[in-house]
């Protein structure tokens, strides 16, 4: 089985790419950086829980939502 940061970055990017916008403007939206976005999607980061929630409602989703991917 793959790494939670691996498969929690993979349905980020799913749920990004749904909403129709760029891994940069989506950092913008969540007020984080573009290069700490691509490490979540690449599943090199261990992500916050207050970054969890930024994500979530960037995305306009329940954090339980957006684990639901994982």
């Amino acid at each position: 089985m793959e790494d939670i940061r691996v498969r929690f970055g993979k349905a980020l990017r799913q749920r990004r790419n749904k909403l129709g916008v760029s891994q940069e403007a989506f950092a913008d939206m969540c007020h984080l950086d573009r290069t700490y976005v691509g490490g979540i999607e690449r599943g090199e980061r261990n992500v916050a829980l207050v970054n969890i929630e930024k994500l979530a409602k960037t995305l306009r989703i329940s954090i339980s939502e957006l684990f639901g991917g994982v």
